[in-house]
């Protein structure tokens, strides 16, 4: 190692130090949690703009891309903006029931805890579940409707090449 890196060490353990006297361990991690958030945020910026930049430069003006994208049929259900139906509100409030349910219990049989404890920690428990419950039931309603649009892009697309090779060529 040269003097140039010994140097540049020091300055790096000596500030780390000041640091960990000045705000604490926690402040210092905190510290550290968020210039590594700021320094993900603009790497990914500027990765991002580069390959938005590069995109279709290296393709002569004129010629068609090499990939032909099939036309869209209709908008995806997170195009569309359309409600998720029943089952998220369902889920959610029997996720912030048996959230609640659990939470309370747990809290006084296990833990033996006062009773306005016991109702703080059940509405912080069915909060908890609620958002659970939405999640869930979120999830498995975007994966279904993913998975019934991938099908029917599917049948579109074979439809499309069946009617392709019946169609005679020009002669």
């Amino acid at each position: 190692m040269t003097l140039r890196t010994f140097s540049w060490m020091t300055v790096v353990v000596g500030v780390a130090v000041a640091a960990v006297s000045w705000f604490g361990i926690a402040g210092t991690l905190a510290i550290v949690v968020v210039a590594a958030c700021l320094a993900a945020h603009v790497a990914g910026n500027a990765i991002g703009t580069s390959i938005r930049d590069a995109t279709d430069r290296d393709r002569p003006a004129g010629q068609p891309p090499s990939v032909q994208i099939p036309p869209r049929l209709a908008p995806t259900l997170l195009e569309r903006g359309e409600s998720l139906g029943r089952l998220v509100p369902v889920s959610a409030g029997i996720g912030g029931i048996l959230g609640g349910l659990i939470g309370t219990t747990c809290l006084i049989v296990l833990v033996g805890s006062s009773l306005p404890g016991a109702i703080l920690g059940g509405v912080s428990s069915a909060v908890i579940g609620g958002i659970g419950g939405f999640l869930l039931a979120s999830f498995v309603d975007v994966i279904r409707s993913a998975l019934r649009e991938a099908d029917e892009a599917e049948q579109f697309h074979q439809r499309r090449q069946t009617a392709d090779r019946s169609t005679p060529g020009p002669a």
